[in-house]
């Protein structure tokens, strides 16, 4: 696996309880995730990382995945509403996703935006739908 940290990993690691040595836990655990192929957490496919962070995680913040989610649901309400009054018939997913495609406005399809992405094309539209009051 190419990556250049393991933040995700060791943020969720180090508020774990533990007895003992960090590094034995970390190796246990990377193998248990990697049914005992190897204890290096460079050695670890992108799936098998995803799949250990994902679960120690929801040890150390069970609720964390569902705040996300709560999140990431507010974000694209806002932004779809702001489409809305611009005059995007938000019921067509098509016209939605081809308009958020633009490189103007967000550059990918609607369902790909992430959180930021998602507030920087609310205050975009809200930008162009106060502008475009204004000139009427």
């Amino acid at each position: 696996m190419a990556m250049e940290n393991y933040r995700r990993f060791y943020a969720s690691f180090n508020k774990l309880p533990r007895l003992g040595d960090p590094e034995d836990a970390k190796e246990a655990i990377v193998s248990s995730y990697t049914s005992g192929r190897t204890t290096s957490l460079r050695e670890m496919t992108p799936q098998e990382y995803d799949a250990c962070c994902r679960d120690l995680e929801a040890k150390v913040n069970p609720d964390s995945r569902q705040q996300f989610l709560l999140e990431r649901r507010r974000k694209r309400s806002m932004a779809l509403h702001q489409l809305q009054l611009y005059g995007i018939n938000t019921a067509d997913w098509a016209r939605v996703n081809a308009f958020c495609a633009d490189r103007r406005i967000a550059g990918k399809p609607f369902g790909q935006l992430n959180i930021n992405e998602l507030e920087a094309l609310t205050v975009k539209m809200r930008a162009i739908n106060g502008k475009r009051d204004k000139q009427n």
